[in-house]
C-alpha cells in the first residue's frame, strides 16, 4: 500500500513529546479560513504537483536514518492523516512492532459514530496510537461549519470516544480574533473539556497570518483578510478562560 505524503520533517519539536519524526499527509476535508497549508487540501498528487507516493518501509526507513536525533517518535499531521486512514494504520501498526512511540494530529473529522465499519477501523487504529492530538477548531456548531466548512459533531464525538477508550489526548486550539477570540466560546470549550478524562494538555496556539505569502503564490485569496495576530497577553487570557470552564464543568459534575 502507498500513501500520498507532501513532505516530512526530521526535528519536529511542536508535535508531540520530545523530538520527533513529522511526516505530512496529502488530504483535508476542511478549509479552515487560517490554513496555512492550502497545497495539503487535496488527496491526489496530480491535481496540485505536490507531495509524493511512499510507501509505509519507506517512510520507516526514512525515520530509521534519523531516529538518533528523533527520540520522541514518530508523528502524521497533514492535511488530514485520517483521509487515508488504511494507509496510517498501516504505518502506525508496522512503527509499533520497532517500538516506535506513535502520535496522531488530527481533527478527527472522519470519525462517524453511527457507522459501525467506520467504528472498526478506528478500533483498530487506536490499539497502535499512543497519543493523539486533537484540534478542535470551534466548540459551536454553527461558528464551526462557517470556519471550516464541516460540524464538529463527529468531532466532539471522536474526543469523547477517545476518552472512553483511555487513549490520551492533547488538545490544540488556535485563537482568532472575531472568530474564536471569545470568552463565552472558550469557557465553552473548557466546559466540554472538563468531560474528556485523558486530557494530558491542552495547547492555546496563537492566530498568525504567515500563510499569506503561500497562499499568493499559489495564487489564491486570503480568507481572513487583514485579520491581525493574537497578541501573548490575548493568548494568556484565552487559556485563562479555557482554564476556568474546565474548571466550572468539574465543578458542575460533582453536584
Amino acid at each position: 500500500m502507498k500513501g500520498y505524503i507532501h513532505s516530512t520533517e526530521s526535528f519536529g519539536t511542536v508535535d508531540g513529546p520530545g523530538i520527533r519524526f513529522v511526516v505530512f499527509f496529502q488530504g483535508c476535508p476542511m478549509r479552515c479560513l487560517y490554513c496555512h497549508n492550502p497545497d495539503t487540501w487535496d488527496l491526489h498528487t496530480e491535481k496540485n504537483g505536490a507531495g509524493t507516493e511512499m510507501t509505509v518501509d519507506e517512510i520507516l526507513d526514512m525515520y530509521e536514518g534519523v531516529k538518533e536525533f528523533c527520540s520522541g517518535g514518530l508523528t502524521c499531521t497533514g492535511g488530514e492523516p485520517l483521509m487515508q486512514m488504511d494507509f496510517l494504520t498501516e504505518l502506525f501498526e508496522a512503527a509499533k512492532a520497532r517500538g516506535i512511540h506513535t502520535c496522531l494530529d488530527t481533527s478527527g473529522i472522519t470519525f462517524n459514530p453511527s457507522d459501525s465499519a467506520n467504528r472498526a477501523k478506528f478500533d483498530r487504529l487506536i490499539k497502535c496510537t499512543d497519543l493523539v492530538m486533537l484540534d478542535i477548531k470551534h466548540i459551536d456548531d454553527d461558528e464551526h461549519k462557517k470556519l471550516t466548512g464541516q460540524s464538529n459533531k463527529n468531532i466532539l464525538a471522536f474526543a469523547k470516544y477517545l476518552s472512553e477508550n483511555g487513549k490520551e489526548i492533547w488538545v490544540r486550539h488556535v485563537t482568532v480574533p472575531g472568530i474564536t477570540y471569545n470568552d463565552e466560546y472558550l469557557h465553552r470549550l473548557g466546559e466540554f473539556l472538563s468531560g474528556i478524562r485523558t486530557l494530558k494538555a491542552l495547547d492555546v496556539l496563537k492566530y498568525h497570518d504567515m500563510g499569506k505569502v503561500k497562499y499568493e503564490n499559489l495564487g489564491m485569496e486570503y480568507p481572513l483578510g487583514d485579520t491581525p495576530p493574537l497578541t501573548n497577553e490575548q493568548a494568556k487570557h484565552a487559556r485563562d478562560v479555557i482554564m476556568q470552564g474546565i474548571r466550572d464543568g468539574l465543578a458542575a459534575r460533582q453536584k
